[in-house]
C-alpha cells in the first residue's frame, strides 16, 4: 500500500516531467525549404525533416519560396528550439517536430496554409490535430491553399519531376 506523502510526491514528480519540453536543445542555423532546417546542437549541425508535414518545394514556383519564408519566420535563424526526434530518412535527415516558444513549428505549418499533412508519414503525429489545422487553413484558403481548392501535393509535384 502507497503512504498518502508517497503518493503525493509521486504525482509531484509525474507532473514535473508532463511540463519539460520533449526533445533536445538547439540553435537554427539554416533553413533550406518550407520542412527542412539546419541545427546546431552539441557543436553539430543536425539537417531536420519536419515530421508530419509536406511543404511546397522550391520549385514550386512561387509557393516553395514563400514556405521557406514562413519557416524562417516561425523558426528564425539563431532562434533556441528544441528537437522531438523521432528518425532518419533515407536521405540521412532527421525528422522531428521543432518547438519554439512552447509551440510545434510543424503543426503551425499547417495551421498557416504553407504545409499539408504527409498522409504517408503520420507516425509519431497527432493526426486529428494536423488534420483539423490542414482542413482549417483550406477553407479560410491561407497560404498554399490561395492556389485553388486542390493545389499540387508536393509529394505528387515531385513525382512528375522524375
Amino acid at each position: 500500500m502507497i503512504k498518502p506523502l508517497s503518493a503525493i510526491a509521486l504525482l509531484f514528480l509525474l507532473g514535473i516531467s508532463g511540463c519539460q519540453s520533449p526533445g533536445r536543445p538547439g540553435e537554427v542555423r539554416q533553413i533550406s525549404d518550407g520542412d527542412t532546417l539546419t541545427v546546431q546542437q552539441d557543436g553539430a549541425a543536425i539537417k531536420i525533416r519536419l515530421a508530419c508535414i509536406d511543404a511546397p518545394e522550391l520549385g514550386q514556383k512561387p509557393w516553395g519560396e514563400r514556405a521557406r519564408g514562413v519557416l524562417g519566420v516561425l523558426a528564425p535563424v539563431g532562434s533556441e528550439v528544441t528537437v522531438q526526434s523521432f528518425e532518419r530518412d533515407r536521405y540521412g535527415r532527421t525528422v522531428a517536430t521543432v518547438w519554439r516558444e512552447g509551440q510545434s513549428v510543424n503543426l503551425e505549418m499547417v495551421r498557416r496554409g504553407w504545409a499539408m499533412v504527409y498522409r504517408q508519414h503520420l507516425r509519431n503525429c497527432d493526426a486529428s490535430a494536423y488534420f483539423a489545422a490542414e482542413t482549417a487553413a483550406r477553407r479560410d484558403r491561407i497560404g498554399y491553399w490561395q492556389a485553388g481548392r486542390n493545389p499540387q501535393p508536393p509529394w505528387e509535384w515531385r513525382r512528375r519531376q522524375r
